[in-house]
């Protein structure tokens, strides 16, 4: 890249200040302005700018001469805003009063902020200087040369396939030749079109940022940025419909895996790229390995490509190692192309192309790109999974960080350790030991002092010596890079993946149906992605045990999204409990068994709908061979003994790891900072084998069942939760506990304090009390973890909303002198855990029509010319491995959000037929906190905050609008309000 332009005129305070040719030296004012933080470079003491609040920021330009001049800076303004911005913006001429409008500050005051600037002598920084090159340079002025990629003209889906998917990225003309697009994408045509239309701005911001069409071409024509906002828009095909029919998919890429998702759980695949001049995607892998097309419909773009395991010079990928999330830091495209290019020799040069109108790029899974527009441009591009990186996505999204980290930095993301040479030597002959991960970014020692050109490359130079070396981007290699030890079912799930845990359990499982010619493909994925091989190995050994037929084919990929691998067979389900290790899963168990005992002796009417329990055990693995030891529940089994897992008794129900043994345990674990479990979690995994229940799980009926049969649907499932919630179960008995002598409180402070339990309720709301009390100390953080879309001012807020005690919801009814109990809780009746059965109407006997869970549901009203109707009812409640003893409105949470996904209507029937009484009136007068105590939707918004799982995410997402709220009584109305107007019956 040649520079031919003239150099741009300065006129601002930065340049006169390094323009110091004077004869007489003038006086360095860096020292005096600063303090001692003249000790720092210039971009340190930006980046600890950029944590102000834009007024703090304003204000500390009035402290001194260099403080002016750091804080006038556009591009720190443009940082600032970027991170206070949050949904509609509208550039307003200038970073500066674009912040400052954010701010609501007076109009005269913003009119005013762009006033004649003070220039002051004596200081110079380098780091300005490149930053105000990079904002005003002409990219017009750079000649670029048609690149070293293969170029190709009517390819063949043979030729693609056999040369190019997955091996090498090539540029493509002729593929979108009868698009409308080629003519109606300019800039021009799209503003008559959609001048009004809000599209995704993508640039910096932790926020959803939009901006209208108009207002962002009057950004475009208006900025100087050195890396400007540019349109990245995944929902542009519902912001603006009519644009998806201007092309078409090329023929090239029709294979797209991902495509028989629903809408809803398809991840993000197609995007609406428009940028200036300057803009453009700095370096990058595109997620979940896949693989991309780019078209380009007007202007022109420069691409830069390495293959994978070859990590641009500059650019740092850093992999977590608890949950195998991938950060890459790296310069803006610009910058790396003006700094970091002129630094490489001619054979460390990455591929390079300039992209004009019409042509169409590919780029394969793993690859290595970025991108620079060289002029205003408009492109589509689409991610997909096909047969050839299928097994790359499912790598990627299995446990562990080392695969993650190897095939993005190849051997530089091993450090000096025994087990990495062991892996690579493993049918290697090159030998790997001493490679180490190179800091690749080129840095600023001291103020003042820059690198030399000589000291960067030869920073670099052992790391392209690295990246020389034959690194194999293929999967069985990367394979042995898994850990054995991580398990998908219990080990973290990286917020990086594309999608989430049970869309990727739902992705297999929908491929391994719908596409059975490739099941050998979906197996090698599968026993990548969710160890199915180690989990089909487990069921055979169950099966052979209690003499059960072999699983057909089509039976041997584990079903549905839920949280164990859970197998449905001709007559019979087999679940493994495996999520969160042993103990969890033990007591998961031992609990479900509990309940089964304590339901088989009562007279409810529940029994009819709760699949009948054939048998039950644990496999363990011993000396690289499976035993199995059956287990109902009702002792502690010697191999138990063995691993120190000693349930404390808390009840004389006969089942050590009941109800309230697993309580006593998840209390005390609540307490751990450390939530690992036990060395041989990955060794031995209790299991169940019940009835198979006839039907569909409602989830796969939702969309097409008719309003008659929701309504019905939740009617039934008020009768059954009221049913669950009025089956009798055996009182907390143990004495020698402190749990029935003292609770946990917090005080102001946020501490926990040990106090008197209230002698006005029983010793069974104990634990459930305590509990929550200790999961509302780390509330604050645990929602900060899991970060959008909850809203980051209600978080602030959230320990002013709790009560202080969870103690004060649970009082007693002074109807009668009897105690508000605690009843039994499945906690996870969600669209998975229930079974919907079907039969036809209008014949002279109505029959059940759903024999499998695999059959083709059909019309949801049958065959209007056969006369019959087919309706659904639900049938069985599933998966009691979730049970405890609590307040009742905890299943109503799951149920209304999941279930009903927040329709009024449907919850109203449900509370209409469950009728059981959750009202508290009665509060001792000594209990302060106002009328809220006594509002249901108060108790159910507290349950939904401190819950283990991330209900509020599923709120903010229904909701939308809600994310705007300022107090979480805003939330708390909107979801919740219609409990307010339950009064119940019995």
């Amino acid at each position: 890249m040649v520079n031919e332009s003239k150099k741009a005129k300065n006129k601002s305070a930065i340049m006169n200040n390094n323009n110091n040719n004077n004869n007489k030296a003038k006086e360095d004012r860096r020292p005096d302005a600063l303090g001692n933080l003249h000790r720092l470079p210039d971009e340190l003491i930006s980046v600890m700018l950029e944590n102000l609040t834009p007024r703090d920021f304003a204000r500390l330009s009035c402290v001194s001469s260099v403080m002016y001049i750091l804080c006038n800076d556009e591009p720190q303004w443009m940082t600032l805003c970027l991170k206070r911005a949050s949904g509609l913006l509208q550039y307003k001429g200038s970073w500066k009063k674009t912040t400052l409008h954010l701010e609501n500050l007076p109009d005269e005051i913003v009119d005013n902020c762009r006033g004649s600037s003070l220039h002051f002598d004596g200081f110079s920084s380098m780091f300005l200087y490149k930053r105000f090159y990079r904002c005003h340079t002409s990219l017009n002025a750079f000649s670029f040369d048609d690149g070293n990629i293969e170029r190709k003209i009517d390819l063949s889906v043979k030729e693609f396939s056999d040369n190019y998917d997955v091996k090498k990225p090539v540029l493509l003309t002729g593929l979108t030749d009868a698009w409308p697009a080629r003519k109606t994408w300019t800039i021009d045509q799209l503003m008559q079109r959609h001048g009004d239309t809000l599209f995704r701005i993508s640039q910096r911001s932790p926020k959803k940022v939009l901006m209208k069409f108009k207002d962002y071409v009057s950004y475009m024509n208006m900025q100087h940025d050195e890396d400007p906002l540019y349109i990245f828009d995944d929902k542009f095909g519902e912001a603006a419909p009519d644009l998806l029919t201007d092309y078409s998919v090329p023929h090239l890429f029709q294979e797209d895996l991902f495509d028989v998702l629903d809408k809803e759980n398809r991840p993000p695949y197609r995007w609406l790229i428009i940028g200036p001049e300057r803009s453009g995607a700095s370096w990058h892998v595109d997620p979940g390995l896949t693989s991309a097309w780019n078209t380009l419909l007007c202007g022109r773009k420069r691409w830069a490509l390495y293959p994978p395991g070859r990590v641009p010079i500059g650019v740092t990928v850093n992999v977590n190692d608890e949950d195998g999330d991938v950060h890459i830091d790296t310069p803006s495209s610009l910058q790396w192309w003006l700094d970091f290019y002129p630094l490489l020799a001619d054979e460390d040069k990455p591929i390079e192309c300039t992209q004009q109108p019409g042509e169409t790029i590919f780029v394969p899974s793993g690859w290595w790109h970025c991108v620079l527009n060289l002029e205003n441009t408009v492109a589509v591009t689409q991610n997909f999974v096909n047969s050839k990186n299928f097994e790359f996505v499912c790598l990627d999204m299995a446990p562990g960080y080392h695969h993650k980290g190897v095939s993005r930095a190849g051997f530089l993301a091993f450090d000096q350790d025994a087990d990495a040479d062991k892996t690579l030597n493993d049918g290697n002959e090159l030998s790997y030991a001493n490679l180490t991960r190179k800091e690749k970014r080129a840095r600023i020692d001291n103020p003042g002092k820059e690198n030399s050109d000589e000291e960067v490359i030869n920073g670099v130079s052992e790391s392209f010596t690295l990246r020389k070396n034959s690194f194999s981007y293929d999967v069985e290699f990367l394979a042995k890079l898994l850990d054995d030890d991580r398990d998908h079912y219990n080990s973290p799930w990286s917020p990086g993946n594309s999608i989430g845990q049970r869309e990727m359990r739902e992705w297999l499982y929908k491929l391994w149906n719908e596409k059975p010619a490739m099941r050998d493909l979906i197996w090698k994925g599968a026993c990548l992605a969710v160890n199915a091989g180690k989990w089909s190995d487990c069921l055979a050994e169950i099966l052979a045990f209690h003499n059960l037929p072999t699983p057909a084919d089509h039976e041997r990929l584990p079903v549905g999204t839920g949280s164990n691998p859970v197998y449905l067979l001709s007559d019979f389900v087999v679940k493994i409990y495996v999520e969160a290790g042993l103990e969890t899963s033990i007591y998961g168990l031992g609990t479900e068994l509990e309940f089964y005992s304590e339901l088989n002796k009562s007279k409810s009417a529940l029994k009819n709908h709760v699949p009948e329990v054939l048998a039950s055990g644990i496999i363990y693995l011993e000396n690289d061979f499976y035993k199995i030891v059956p287990w109902d529940g009702t002792v502690v089994p010697d191999v138990l003994h063995e691993c120190n897992l000693i349930p404390e008794i808390c009840s004389e129900s006969g089942f050590p790891f009941g109800v309230w043994s697993k309580m006593q345990f998840e209390y005390k674990k609540s307490m751990l900072t450390d939530e690992s479990t036990s060395a041989i979690k990955s060794k031995m995994w209790p299991y169940i084998i019940i009835k198979r229940c006839k039907g569909k799980i409602f989830g796969q009926l939702r969309d097409i069942l008719p309003s008659e049969d929701l309504i019905k649907m939740a009617s039934s499932l008020g009768e059954q939760l009221c049913d669950l919630h009025l089956l009798p179960y055996l009182p907390f008995t143990n004495s020698n506990s402190d749990t029935d002598r003292k609770h946990d409180l917090i005080s102001a402070n946020g501490h926990m304090e040990d106090g008197p339990i209230n002698a006005d309720f029983s010793a069974d709301w104990n634990i459930f009390i305590r509990t929550l009390n200790r999961k509302k100390i780390d509330v604050s953080s645990r929602l900060t973890k899991w970060g959008e879309p909850i809203p980051k001012t209600l978080i602030d807020k959230v320990h002013e909303y709790l009560p202080d005690d969870f103690a004060k919801f649970i009082y007693l009814y002074k109807d009668e002198n009897k105690g508000y109990k605690p009843c039994w809780i499945h906690s996870d009746i969600m669209d998975d855990n229930i079974q919907m059965d079907s039969c036809c109407i209008g014949s002279s006997l109505s029959t059940s029509v759903a024999d499998t869970e695999l059959m083709d549901v059909g019309p949801p009203n049958g065959d209007p010319n056969d006369g019959e109707k087919i309706s659904w009812h639900l049938s069985y409640i599933l998966d009691f491995s979730d049970l405890s003893i609590g307040d009742p409105i905890y299943d109503v949470i799951p149920i209304y959000l999941d279930v009903f996904k927040g329709d009024p209507k449907l919850f109203k029937q449900f509370l209409e037929s469950y009728k059981l009484r959750l009202e508290r009136r009665s509060h001792p007068e000594s209990i302060n906190g106002g009328d809220k105590l006594g509002r249901l939707s108060y108790h159910a918004m507290c349950y939904c905050i401190v819950h283990d799982e991330n209900i509020l995410g599923a709120i903010f997402s229904m909701w939308k609008e809600l994310r705007t709220a300022s107090s979480w009584e805003e939330v708390e109305f909107k979801v919740w309000s219609e409990l307010n107007n339950y009064n119940g019956y019995l």
